[in-house]
């Protein structure tokens, strides 16, 4: 049978608008990235390493297990030159280019900020350089790549009796991570944050530039990368200070039911000369058979009192030291410890000490981790909420916060402890309080996907924004420490009068806003004043 002619000419319209349709859609999926025109000029770009387009999935994931951006591509750099090659490129595409460029190292952001929709993710963590470099004698360093964990320069370090002053908590992170941030734990109130520690460091900035840095060479450059939230370069070598590393700490734990003794007592180690090396704090909130869950790793000096202790609700507050020592002074450092606790206000049954080898205590997190990984509990939304909260405000923040907003066990740990600003750089990136001293208070909660009570997401979220609207309305002069916020206007109040030096120093190293557009400080092609 044959077809009337207008009958067929419908039929191919019909068949060529399908046609078109499967081709657009099919242009816009991952799996058919290389239709992409952006795609196929990355794809000429002479490097050592490679791109993939298809297994982009994992970069559109974090710690913090909320936010989703997924990538265009991903870099797996072997060299230096792979990151500035793919910059520059993105660079001299000019303002009309949509791509942005995002440094991941170990995934442990919590709201994408490494993380960039339909952008270059580059995965730093397979940056090939030359070894860790550990450089002994009176000043000792070490260069490491940025992509390197700290983990693995504390190994290496060890090797020659030396180790980095300043640590986080949690030591499976990347250098270039933690020195875009600040990197803060129970030292840094001796020996500053990690970007107090930074001898030099080799940078790509936004048009694709290698540049070396330090405070001779290069100043403002490598002042405004540390701190910097990746906005101003990424960070792909870092010589770090080092120090004699002891073998052995004592570790200990107190508890406090009084929040103006803790305070007093953490407020006068943070200020003595002598006195322990590691100094921070927990709150602990209804919960009861508190001593028992210490009693694995931990000895009563009391046992018998200590099993008499009843916690019967209340808020406590637990105060953690450690000192570091050397075997041949073991008997010198008992007599020390024994000292600094008997000027301390602690409730007497509830000291509880272990001692354990060095790279134990620094790597303290990760047996938590191995543990939750093995019961899933790791991979679930972490609604972090880190505050830096001047001294004379503390009591009224605990007031309120420990006192009337979290009244339940909190699902993770919070930590509270105070830091000395002496110890920080004013010329760096870092936005903290302006007195002598101040506190972390970090909410290091999880969520349980499933819950729908205090457990869930939605309320540990609505917690965290009464926390923050407290602090606004009381003018508690409260800055926030791994900073999230989706406004200009809100990043201009964080950076108060520094939002003009931060502008000019972006305009300056990334002027088009290529690089750590998940920070949402900056959009590309959007004038930044």
């Amino acid at each position: 049978m044959r077809y009337p002619p207008v009958y067929f000419l419908k039929q191919m319209n019909t068949f060529i608008i399908k046609g078109f349709m499967i081709l657009f859609v099919s242009c816009v999926t991952i799996k058919l990235n290389l239709c992409s025109p952006n795609t196929s000029s990355l794809n000429t770009l002479p490097l050592d390493g490679h791109f993939n387009f298809h297994e982009v999935h994992h970069a559109a994931r974090d710690f913090g297990n909320r936010y989703q951006f997924l990538p265009m591509a991903v870099l797996h750099p072997k060299t230096v030159s792979d990151i500035a090659t793919t910059i520059k490129h993105i660079w001299d595409m000019g303002p009309h280019s949509e791509l942005t460029v995002a440094a991941r190292g170990h995934g442990h952001s919590l709201q994408g900020q490494a993380q960039t929709q339909r952008g270059v993710v580059i995965n730093m963590e397979s940056l090939e350089g030359p070894e860790i470099q550990v450089y002994t004698g009176s000043s000792p360093y070490v260069d490491v790549s940025g992509g390197e964990l700290w983990i693995n320069i504390l190994h290496e370090s060890l090797k020659y009796g030396l180790a980095p002053k300043s640590w986080t908590d949690y030591l499976h992170l990347t250098i270039g991570g933690t020195l875009s941030n600040a990197g803060i734990s129970g030292q840094a109130f001796r020996h500053g944050p990690q970007i107090s520690n930074v001898h030099q460091l080799e940078v790509v900035t936004g048009k694709g530039e290698v540049i070396n840095c330090s405070e001779e060479q290069n100043e403002d450059l490598f002042h405004s990368v540390l701190g910097g939230l990746g906005q101003f370069g990424i960070i792909t070598r870092a010589r770090i200070s080092l120090e004699a590393a002891p073998a052995r700490v004592k570790w200990i734990r107190v508890l406090y039911s009084d929040f103006a003794a803790f305070t007093q007592d953490q407020e006068h180690l943070i200020s003595s000369e002598n006195t322990f090396d590691y100094v921070e704090g927990f709150v602990i909130i209804n919960r009861t058979g508190l001593l028992n869950n210490w009693r694995s790793s931990f000895n009563s000096k009391d046992p018998v009192q200590a099993s008499q202790f009843k916690s019967d609700g209340k808020t406590l507050f637990c105060l953690e030291l450690a000192k570091y020592f050397n075997l041949d002074k073991t008997d010198l450092i008992n007599e020390e410890v024994e000292k600094y606790l008997s000027r301390l206000s602690y409730i007497r049954s509830t000291l509880f000490m272990s001692e354990v080898a060095y790279i134990d205590f620094l790597d303290r997190v990760h047996v938590s981790e191995i543990k939750l990984r093995s019961k899933d509990l790791w991979d679930v939304p972490h609604p972090w909420l880190n505050l830096l909260i001047p001294k004379s405000k503390i009591h009224t923040f605990a007031e309120e916060v420990f006192g009337s907003i979290l009244t339940a066990t909190s699902n993770g740990p919070i930590l509270i402890y105070p830091v000395n600003r002496s110890k920080w750089d004013n010329r760096t990136s870092i936005v903290i309080p302006e007195e002598h001293i101040f506190y972390l208070v970090a909410f290091l909660t999880s969520a349980v996907p499933s819950s729908t009570g205090t457990e869930g997401l939605e309320h540990i979220l609505t917690q965290n924004k009464r926390i923050l609207e407290f602090c606004e309305t009381a003018h508690l002069g409260v800055k926030q420490y791994l900073p999230h916020y989706t406004t200009k206007k809100e990043w201009q109040a964080h950076f108060g009068p520094r939002w003009e030096a931060f502008v000019q120093r972006k305009s300056a190293y990334d002027p088009l806003a290529i690089l750590a557009p998940g920070q949402r400080i900056f959009q590309k092609a959007i004038p930044f004043s």
